[in-house]
């Protein structure tokens, strides 16, 4: 352990990052950043290509940061996993997707831990950052590993550390956002806690790996749950004539005791949607079932068939039917102004649209192409390409459904221009009255 720590303290420890996506790219500038070796590894040629060419396809990492470590060899990229020979600590940065059923997709970490298996090293340390159920650590990778012949926790150290990486996030990334770190042993917490720290950002520790993995899992699924309570309000408030916007902005104005969550079409991107089911999965292996986190994600996916209802409805009001219906989405990235389409709930959207023979379109200024279908919900895959946002293909539109808020997109344009807005961030409240041509989620229909 001595002769890793030394390596830590002094920087010359060598870091390999396996799974150079949102989370694993971030990680290896920051280490780069911080005066480490970094060697990153994906299966994907075209992103090891990239990385070569100091082009980052990143946005929380700019070119202009990437490059200076390329150009000095501090980071280098590649596919081969006999890179990893040699190295003194591994970070496992690959997705953990579910199945159509929402149960656990291990395949990734598994695979990673397979190509690191043959080329590991007695003094070794490897930490898991993919989001995953308490007892991963330990039930998948460590026997993968141990099956090289060394022992985890005396051969060679195992620590779990939750990614906390928001995309778009200009105030909170991988350099300063605090870590959570347990291994399996102390010694494996200690060490990866002292690797980590190396980035500037505080290093809390937890007694176990276990209670790491449930650490994350606990931070979206509280997400997951307020986002869903805020959403069955709106519901519920759209029915009782209230704005619930507005009862939001009010109950923010209290200064203990309360949190703000806002409603939408649904939940999107690499966590929430998918966290809290790992968490019910596992829950069942000890006869327990997580009603409340289930009920949460029914709120939520609901959302998406909502707002599909509500374009039906709002052009009822204006003698349109929804078939043959001109519908233009505004946004099918999960969050405002990133290109992260990853699980929007613009593609459900879409797809219903579709299956109910709307006729879509969409417009978004960071994800050129979008591919929907090839699902139960929408049988055909779908291949969209997004639309110039000119004047003529927003008045051309029958409703304009605004799904995701990106800022900069002009809405004072889009209210004088369309005929009918579905607006399910609250982006046109601050404008001037749309009188009828405005439908919130949330609020009051127009009158």
């Amino acid at each position: 352990m001595s002769n890793l720590q030394d390596k830590i303290s002094n920087r010359t420890a060598r870091v390999a990052i396996i799974g150079l996506g949102y989370v694993g790219l971030p990680l290896a500038t920051a280490f780069a950043q911080a005066g480490f070796r970094v060697t990153g590894v994906d299966v994907n040629q075209s992103k090891v290509d990239s990385i070569a060419a100091g082009k980052s396809y990143i946005p929380d990492v700019p070119d202009d940061e990437l490059a200076p470590h390329i150009q000095t060899g501090r980071l280098t990229a590649t596919s081969d996993y006999d890179e990893l020979n040699g190295i003194d600590a591994i970070f496992i940065c690959v997705p953990t997707p579910y199945d159509a059923q929402r149960a656990p997709d291990l395949s990734y970490i598994e695979s990673a831990s397979y190509g690191i298996r043959p080329r590991m090293s007695p003094g070794q340390l490897i930490v898991l950052q993919s989001t995953t159920y308490p007892g991963t650590t330990e039930e998948v990778v460590q026997p993968i590993l141990e099956k090289s012949g060394l022992e985890a926790g005396i051969d060679f150290y195992l620590a779990f550390s939750p990614e906390r990486i928001d995309p778009g996030n200009k105030q909170w990334s991988a350099y300063n956002t605090p870590k959570v770190v347990g291994g399996i042993t102390p010694e494996c917490t200690q060490l990866a806690c002292d690797l980590l720290s190396q980035m500037g950002a505080l290093v809390h520790p937890v007694s176990s790996a276990r209670a790491a993995e449930l650490t994350k899992l606990l931070e979206n699924t509280f997400r997951a749950v307020n986002i869903a309570l805020v959403n069955e309000l709106a519901l519920l408030t759209e029915r009782m004539d209230i704005d619930f916007w507005e009862v939001v902005e009010a109950a923010k104005t209290k200064p203990f005791g309360f949190m703000p969550f806002y409603p939408g079409p649904g939940v999107g991107g690499h966590c929430i949607p998918i966290d809290p089911y790992y968490l019910s999965w596992k829950a069942r292996e000890y006869d327990y079932y997580t009603e409340f986190i289930e009920l949460a994600g029914e709120v939520n996916q609901a959302m998406t068939y909502h707002v599909v209802d509500l374009t039906a409805q709002a052009l009822s009001l204006h003698k349109k039917p929804l078939r043959d219906a001109r519908v233009l989405v505004l946004g099918v990235a999960f969050k405002p102004d990133i290109d992260d389409a990853r699980n929007s709930p613009a593609e459900r959207i879409i797809e219903l649209l579709l299956t109910r023979s709307a006729n879509v379109r969409y417009h978004d200024p960071y994800v050129p192409r979008y591919q929907v279908g090839g699902d139960v919900f929408h049988r055909e895959p779908v291949a969209l390409e997004s639309v110039e946002l000119t004047d003529e293909e927003l008045s051309a539109a029958d409703c304009v459904v605004i799904v995701t808020d990106h800022r900069c997109l002009d809405y004072e344009r889009v209210r004088q221009c369309a005929q009918l807005i579905v607006d399910t961030r609250n982006v046109t409240a601050s404008l001037p009255d749309g009188g009828a041509k405005i439908v919130r989620l949330g609020a009051p229909p127009p009158k």
